[in-house]
């Protein structure tokens, strides 16, 4: 598909409960809202009701955590089929999930786990891709997740093996720029040279949060501000990709919203610095 016909939705911030209030209480403070799909499955009355209100005022992307992408066993098809009820109910431009497996041998393994970067790998992927897309017919792109070591049998590089997968899916990127950044520092890679290796048209939104330096090796604790260090490369980013979309996700120790809108507004002034957005 032509990603350059996608709309262009600005500076959001992922929806959390604790930002239900002045998200409704102030429509449109951020540009627009992406939900974890998960937490709106088996919708309760309450919670029905909340994603309405929100969709009345908010355009929202649903991301998926679950739907194990990677595993080599194919998809759980109960999960794709509660996840496709909340895109269809949406009715996004888009949807996303993780280039990550969370099952394995039947076994919900709890986190996000990296694809080993080989034809193995891809073959899975591509394959699961394809049966999700059967399903849900819109546009996905998919996410670069952290991993805390390289494969021995990974032979293929991390930023070709992203860039063949999309290509062979026809998906877009959503690229997590914290996530790259930590990849780049705790496995001593450039991470403006994984940018050059990206098919400019097919990175559609990012993420971006805080990191934690646990032991010497940095994660993505998703609960402290950006650093300088990211936003210096959400920058090159800009500089160099469309971008349609970007999200702050935040997870835990919340402080006062205006903050987590100040690090929104700042994202969105470096994307009309590069021209990207009016």
């Amino acid at each position: 598909m032509s990603f350059a016909q996608l709309p262009t939705l600005g500076s959001g911030i992922a929806f959390r409960m604790p930002f239900a209030k002045p998200l409704l209480d102030s429509p449109r403070i951020a540009d627009f809202l992406e939900i974890t799909a998960d937490h709106f499955m088996d919708l309760s009355h309450e919670r029905d009701r909340l994603l309405h209100r929100l969709m009345e005022h908010y355009t929202i992307i649903p991301h998926g955590l679950n739907l194990s992408l990677g595993s080599a066993e194919g998809l759980n098809t109960r999960y794709l089929s509660q996840l496709a009820d909340v895109v269809d109910l949406v009715r996004p431009p888009w949807w996303s999930e993780h280039i990550s497996f969370t099952k394995a041998g039947g076994v919900e393994i709890g986190h996000l786990s990296p694809v080993p970067f080989n034809n193995a790998g891809m073959k899975a992927l591509c394959d699961n891709i394809s049966s999700a897309r059967e399903v849900i017919q819109r546009p996905l792109i998919l996410e670069n997740i952290t991993y805390t070591m390289r494969f021995p049998w990974s032979d293929i590089e991390e930023a070709k093996f992203l860039a063949e997968l999309l290509e062979r899916t026809d998906c877009g990127l959503l690229l997590d720029v914290t996530n790259l950044y930590i990849n780049s520092v705790n496995h001593g890679y450039s991470a403006v040279r994984f940018l050059e290796q990206l098919p400019v048209e097919r990175v559609v939104q990012l993420h971006y949060v805080g990191v934690e330096n646990c032991e010497g090796r940095l994660i993505d604790n998703h609960s402290s501000a950006t650093p300088e260090s990211v936003w210096s490369l959400m920058r090159e980013v800009f500089q160099r990709f469309p971008i349609k979309g970007s999200i702050l996700e935040r997870d835990a120790k919340f402080p006062e919203f205006a903050s987590l809108l100040a690090e929104v507004s700042r994202c969105r002034k470096i994307a009309l610095e590069a021209g990207r957005w009016n």
